[in-house]
């Protein structure tokens, strides 16, 4: 019997002294959520057109359909989503002053060897208007299909078609493993 208490209380106090388990915050895990939900419909498409067209043909996903999918995300999960990028190819897109530094940010953090799978930020805000806003931020990894229209070198026709597109085109000169850009949440509080 004692060694049964012994085994008891060495269980209790083991099981006392873990570290807690750290609890994600809801707005992290649901902007977690929806960058998953968004990247795997965008990712999706954009595998279908390469498919059907080449890289030619996938640049209209990115022109026309991913800004469809965000604001359809957006409807669908109550939240603003958006990319964004130090390096734009869209205009449309570019970040605003938080996202900036939170962009610049990340590529430190990828510089001192963290891998941009992993990057993320996410802070409560008061926006200009006074209201508190929840932000999230996701490094978006350079991956060896997106080379193809964000490589130093691509295609001439590849070419062709992002001049007359983005004739400002900034959104070149990737290497693999390079942070594109990074998926952006805006929530009210």
């Amino acid at each position: 019997m004692n060694l049964l208490k012994t085994t008891l209380a060495t269980v209790l106090v083991s099981a006392l002294s873990l570290p807690a388990v750290a609890e994600v915050d809801p707005n992290v895990a649901q902007s977690r959520m929806v960058v998953k939900d968004f990247f795997k419909t965008l990712k999706g498409e954009l595998v279908g057109a390469m498919k059907a067209g080449g890289p030619v043909n996938a640049i209209n996903v990115c022109n026309k359909r991913a800004m469809m999918i965000a604001v359809d995300k957006s409807m669908t999960h109550n939240i603003r989503v958006a990319r964004t990028s130090l390096k734009l190819r869209n205009p449309v897109n570019a970040p605003d002053e938080w996202e900036e530094k939170v962009l610049n940010d990340f590529e430190k953090r990828k510089a001192a060897g963290e891998s941009p799978k992993k990057i993320e930020y996410s802070e409560v805000v008061t926006n200009k208007f006074g209201k508190q806003q929840f932000r999230y931020m996701k490094a978006i990894p350079m991956g060896k299909p997106c080379m193809a229209c964000h490589a130093e070198k691509i295609k001439p026709e590849v070419e062709a078609r992002l001049k007359e597109l983005y004739p400002a085109d900034k959104a070149r000169g990737f290497k693999p493993g390079d942070i594109r850009g990074a998926f952006t949440i805006t929530k009210d509080l």
